[in-house]
């Protein structure tokens, strides 16, 4: 009943309340046990039930591994799982059904840097809409820059360095990711 009417409270809440539910995910549960160890108890069903109440949008039976850190201005779709000591910057939409290795990195925004005369760090920053598709398997140590859009149904290889979109059915890899083989 309790987490019912949490629900339901969340569902109507205002930005601060969104704020409140990212700080207490990044300050109490962001680094309790995975799912797989024997004294891991509830929280992995926590930290998806509080990921899930700060997220712009989210679909049902998200998993969230230990160290995860999602920006609250995501999207992230059904069935899908965020790995372990994940990055994940804000305006970033992800499909249903991915699911991504340890210490991956997505990001949607860069420095600036076209002039010479003014240091690249007082030049502000540039905010792109990165997407991953539907049925996406993204491996370890992947980094998916800024503005990237990932076709349904692609495998990224472990330590990839993803610069450009990738294709739908695609199996990519390398720095920067290639394509390596079609699925179909």
């Amino acid at each position: 009943m309790f987490v019912k009417n949490l629900v339901l409270f969340t569902n109507n809440s205002s930005k601060m309340y969104r704020k409140l539910y990212y700080a207490a995910y990044l300050i109490f549960l962001r680094n309790t046990p995975e799912d797989f160890r024997p004294y891991s108890l509830f929280f992995p069903k926590l930290r998806s039930l509080f990921v899930s109440f700060y997220l712009n949008e989210c679909g049902v039976k998200l998993r969230v591994k230990s160290g995860a850190e999602i920006s609250p201005f995501c999207s992230v779709g059904d069935f899908s799982e965020l790995g372990t000591r994940c990055l994940i910057q804000s305006n970033v939409t992800i499909g249903n059904h991915v699911i991504m290795g340890p210490d991956v990195k997505i990001y949607s925004r860069n420095h600036k840097s076209e002039r010479t005369d003014v240091p690249v760090q007082s030049q502000g920053k540039e905010y792109f809409e990165t997407r991953i598709g539907d049925d996406v398997w993204i491996g370890a140590n992947v980094i998916i820059l800024p503005g990237v859009t990932i076709g349904d149904h692609s495998i990224i290889a472990a330590g990839s360095v993803v610069t450009k979109n990738i294709e739908a059915y695609s199996v990519t890899g390398g720095v920067p990711a290639k394509l390596i083989k079609k699925r179909v």
